[in-house]
């Protein structure tokens, strides 16, 4: 799953056990299932839950992948369990079910990163134009478009399925020809081989007795915590002021977050230290060094949210931080492309011609070569027909290119038909780069057609239409990385690829209905937005000023913004130049600028909960590092989906105005 703060991690393929060759594999159809598709549509329901608190509030979203394998193999196996207990033949549950289930959640869920509820999509909505300031230059009336489940859900119906479409004929190309890695892809497969196997199946259930067990601590502690969060300004255990009162005020404080522990669990170390070295920068030396320029940098008496202010320069300098990565790892991934096709088309060129028939020789008949043959040969089998690829593509684009002038105005057809001619050769590249590295750059293509498409239209519907056009560009790339992905999972588990291609469009039919839902619980039972809540949604800021930027230019900023805007995108260039030209054993040590750049905006307390997380998986990995390896990423799974069960049973108090009783806050003491 493409995030905002992703790493490439090093993952061998598995091997296949002699049990595993032996076994019959089942027909494609057979590996889709009632039970599964049930399954599937309650995790997905369950991580679009996930997928949006993380979205609305800090925007770093970790893979999900490992999860939702357990998760699936846990509900599968307790339901025949059940069954058999009760005398009834269930069919055996296989991996390839299982491979199933996990591609379906992926796809569902995945639609609630990539559909931009928490960044494009509701960067067009009032109460981002209000929070931007009416008499902003650039931000105007016209340029509003409330969520709406009706239009929201249309559009996703014609925007997320081309990018199934676009790649899927190279799909052979890129998992058996290039042999990419797709390292989450790679280590999903893993733990789904190991469930299925005799030995695997014992830490399988330990694993989900230990998620279970965090999973229901987590729960059980954002009820207590709901208890006291009342309904005044700074209220709850996630206002405490854990390292004092003046280190409050500037947000360093602990929130104890189930969620954001879980993250830091989940994310490399040196993903949770780069954004603690961002908080740091910013609200420890930074945003205070600008503060006491009040009145000669900018007015004095203005409100905290105006982007005259202090909240430009956080904006701002968080979207520099964020395009100098984004644009240094483009053009890096579409350079390390064209490379590796050019080494592999000259290899392949240079590779003596050989008969394709079954040879006698010893070598030929190792076990790592049979196991080879035997993933190709599932993998091509059940192939899916080019023109039938093509066709799809043709003619999703066209009803797209017909709708999505109805749902936004201010796009015209032809440039819808523009991002569609484009968007399979950007979706190929981060498909490729994804596979090379584990790092989908989906976000940067989207901000890219934002600002291109905001320009081109201008000021009269510019910033609607650069949105929009980021919504299509994300969802195609997004997808896209998504499937090969998932294929690559599929091939070392022996499933068929007709079986994920159709589960993956199972998956993103069920996720265009039930994100937009899910959003909208969150929306109707929560002040969406608001700089002061717990669901910022910091992102819509930043999206929407970007279009603005697209269409009116620089003129609007406050004093010395630009100049120290270009410093940090400057640095975020260098700083990545760095850890690409050091050695490894000194780059593994510098901070991801895309990391640092989230605090800028949002605060530094969930950057203190993320360091936890990590401090406690690095003291755990120097005691037992076997046991944290198996058991951190099922700990990590339950305290975030603990946390966002919770949400549900919270918004529906909230719908029906049912306030906590309790309103715990602190203040400092008086002398007598």
């Amino acid at each position: 799953m493409g995030t905002e703060t992703s790493s490439a991690v090093e993952i061998s393929e598995p091997l296949l056990t002699s049990e595993a060759v032996a076994e019959e594999i089942p027909p494609w159809k057979d590996q889709i299932t009632v039970r599964g598709l049930v399954v599937s549509a309650m995790l997905g329901t369950l991580f679009c839950i996930i997928t949006h608190k993380l979205n609305l509030t800090v925007g770093v979203i970790p893979s999900l992948n490992v999860a939702a394998g357990l998760l699936g193999f846990f509900l599968v196996r307790s339901w025949t369990g059940f069954l058999e207990k009760l005398g009834i033949w269930t069919k055996p549950f296989t991996k390839q079910e299982n491979t199933v289930i996990q591609t379906c959640v992926v796809a569902c869920y995945g639609l609630a990163f990539s559909g931009g509820f928490g960044s494009y999509m509701l960067s067009m909505d009032q109460r981002t134009y209000e929070l931007i300031g009416v008499d902003y230059p650039g931000n105007r009336a016209e340029d509003v478009k409330n969520p709406s489940l009706g239009w929201m859900i249309g559009f996703m119906f014609v925007v997320s399925f081309l990018g199934l479409f676009s790649l899927v004929a190279l799909r052979k190309v890129m998992v058996i020809d290039y042999k990419l890695t797709y390292p989450s892809g790679t280590a999903t497969a893993l733990l789904i081989n190991s469930f299925h196997t005799n030995t695997g199946a014992e830490l399988a259930g330990k694993q989900v007795h230990c998620l279970g067990k965090y999973l229901s601590i987590s729960f059980c502690w954002s009820c207590f915590k709901w208890f006291f969060s009342g309904v005044g300004d700074s209220c709850g255990f996630d206002n405490f002021p854990t390292l004092g009162l003046e280190a409050f005020k500037n947000t360093f404080y602990f929130d104890f977050s189930p969620t954001y522990i879980g993250c830091g669990l989940i994310c490399p170390h040196i993903v949770n230290c780069s954004v603690l070295l961002g908080a740091i920068i910013s609200w420890g030396f930074l945003w205070p060094f600008i503060s006491k320029r009040a009145g000669d940098w900018y007015p004095d008496n203005l409100e905290s949210n105006d982007f005259k202010g202090l909240y430009g320069y956080k904006v701002f300098v968080a979207i520099s931080l964020i395009l100098g990565d984004g644009l240094y790892n483009l053009i890096k991934i579409i350079l390390i492309t064209v490379r590796e096709i050019c080494n592999a088309r000259s290899k392949r060129a240079d590779l003596p011609v050989v008969s394709h028939r079954v040879s006698s020789t010893a070598d030929e008949k190792s076990e790592h070569l049979m196991e080879e043959q035997l993933r190709n040969e599932t993998f091509i089998r059940d192939g899916i027909p080019s023109w039938f690829a093509a066709s799809g593509y043709v003619g999703l684009a066209a009803i797209s290119t017909a709708t999505i002038p109805m749902i936004f105005p201010q796009v015209k057809w032809y440039l819808v038909l523009v991002c569609y001619i484009v968007a399979p050769a950007l979706a190929f590249c981060n498909s490729y780069g994804t596979g090379l590295t584990d790092w989908s750059l989906a976000s940067t293509y989207g901000k890219i057609g934002l600002f291109i498409f905001a320009a081109l239209v201008g000021k009269n519907g510019g910033v609607i239409a650069g949105l929009a056009a980021c919504g299509v560009m994300m969802s195609i790339v997004s997808t896209a990385a998504d499937l090969m992905q998932d294929f690559k999972t599929g091939y070392l588990t022996l499933s068929s690829p007709r079986s994920m291609f159709v589960s993956q469009l199972i998956g993103t039919a069920l996720g265009c209905v039930i994100a937009p839902l899910t959003f909208w619980l969150y929306w109707t039972a929560f002040d969406i937005g608001s700089p002061d809540g717990v669901y910022k949604a910091p992102y819509a800021v930043i999206y929407r000023e970007m279009a603005i930027l697209g269409v009116e230019g620089f003129s609007a900023l406050p004093k010395h913004c630009l100049e120290i805007c270009r410093a940090f995108f400057v640095a975020a260039v260098l700083i990545n130049l760095l850890r690409d030209v050091t050695p490894k054993n000194v780059s593994q040590y510098i901070p991801i600028p895309m990391a640092m750049a989230i605090p800028f905006y949002i605060g530094a307390y969930f950057a203190i909960d993320m360091f936890v997380g990590t401090v406690i998986l690095f003291v755990w990995e120097r005691l037992n590092r076997k046991e944290a390896d198996e058991y951190a990423g099922a700990v990590a799974s339950g305290l975030i989906c603990g946390d966002g069960i919770w949400t549900v049973p919270s918004a529906i108090l909230s719908i029906f105005r049912i306030d906590p009783p309790i309103c715990m806050f602190f203040a400092p003491s008086v002398a007598s």
